[in-house]
C-alpha cells in the first residue's frame, strides 16, 4: 500500500528532509509549541490536549534517556509515525502499522451544514468519539485546530477536525459518524470542508489511518488523497 513520496512534500531544512516524516515533533517545535512539555530533546503534548510525544529522528541513547525522564518511571509515551526500536528496559505496548496520506487533488469545498464546534460541544464530541473510536480525543484536543460538526435536530451526528499543525501542512483527524447515520456521506462532507479551510490558509491537508482500515483508506483515496508512506504508531513504556 506504499505510494510514491510526493515531491511537493519535500522540505528545505536539509537535503531530503520533510516535516511529514516526524510530524508530531514538527508541530511541537513549531505551530503547537504552546502545548509542549519538554525534557531535553524529548517532547510531548500536555496530556489533556493530546497523547502524542516526539523524539528526534534516529534517537540516540541520550534522547531515550530524556524520554524516560519525560514519561517518568513506568510511564507511557505515544510516538506516532517515526519507527524506532526503544532501548533495553523499555516495553512496547502498541505497535500499529498505518499510512500517511496527502492531498493529491481533493475536491475541497465548504459545506453549509458543517458548523464550527467549540469547547461547549466537547462533552457531546467526547461521547461520539467514545461510541465510534476514531482515535484519541482529550478535553482540550479542540484547541489544536478547527473542528466541524453536522447536526440534525440539535444532535451531533458527525464531526472531524484538525490535529497536528506543522509548517505547510495540517492533519485532518477525529472524523467520525454516529453509527445510526453511517452511509449518508457525512464524514466525506466534513473531510472536504476541513480540506477547504486548510487550503484557504495556504496549507496542504494530510491524514493518517490504521493500515488495516481498508474502507477508510479507500474512501480517502476516492476523495483525492493518496498514500505517501507507510508509518508506525507505537506506545512505549519507560523502565520502572
Amino acid at each position: 500500500m506504499v505510494g510514491n513520496v510526493d515531491e511537493s512534500a519535500s522540505g528545505t531544512e536539509r537535503s531530503g528532509y520533510t516535516p511529514l516524516d516526524n510530524p508530531a515533533r514538527a508541530a511541537l517545535t513549531g505551530p503547537h509549541a504552546r502545548f509542549a512539555e519538554r525534557v531535553g530533546t524529548a517532547l510531548r503534548y500536555q496530556p489533556d490536549v493530546c497523547p502524542m510525544a516526539a523524539l528526534p529522528d534516529d534517537p540516540t541513547a541520550d534522547d531515550w534517556a530524556d524520554a524516560a525522564r519525560l514519561a517518568g518511571p513506568g510511564g507511557a509515551l505515544f510516538v506516532p509515525v517515526v519507527a524506532d526500536t526503544p532501548p533495553p528496559g523499555w516495553k512496547t505496548r502498541m505497535h500499529l502499522p498505518g499510512v500517511q496520506m496527502i492531498d493529491a487533488g481533493v475536491s475541497a469545498e465548504p459545506d453549509d451544514d458543517a458548523v464550527p464546534l467549540t469547547a461547549a460541544d466537547v462533552p457531546e464530541m467526547t461521547d461520539l468519539v467514545r461510541r465510534t473510536r476514531p482515535g484519541p480525543f482529550r478535553p482540550r484536543t479542540i484547541e489544536m485546530g478547527t473542528y466541524l460538526g453536522i447536526r440534525r435536530g440539535g444532535r451531533l451526528l458527525a464531526m472531524g477536525g484538525e490535529r497536528l499543525v506543522i509548517p505547510g501542512y495540517t492533519e485532518i483527524s477525529a472524523v467520525c459518524t454516529d453509527p445510526d447515520h453511517r452511509g449518508e456521506g457525512l464524514a466525506s462532507r466534513l473531510v472536504l470542508a476541513l480540506a477547504h479551510g486548510i487550503r484557504q490558509r495556504g496549507a496542504t491537508p494530510i491524514l493518517h489511518a490504521d493500515a488495516t482500515n481498508v474502507n477508510a483508506i479507500r474512501l480517502y483515496g476516492q476523495l483525492g488523497f493518496e498514500i505517501r508512506k507507510e508509518v508506525l504508531f507505537q506506545v512505549v513504556r519507560a523502565p520502572s
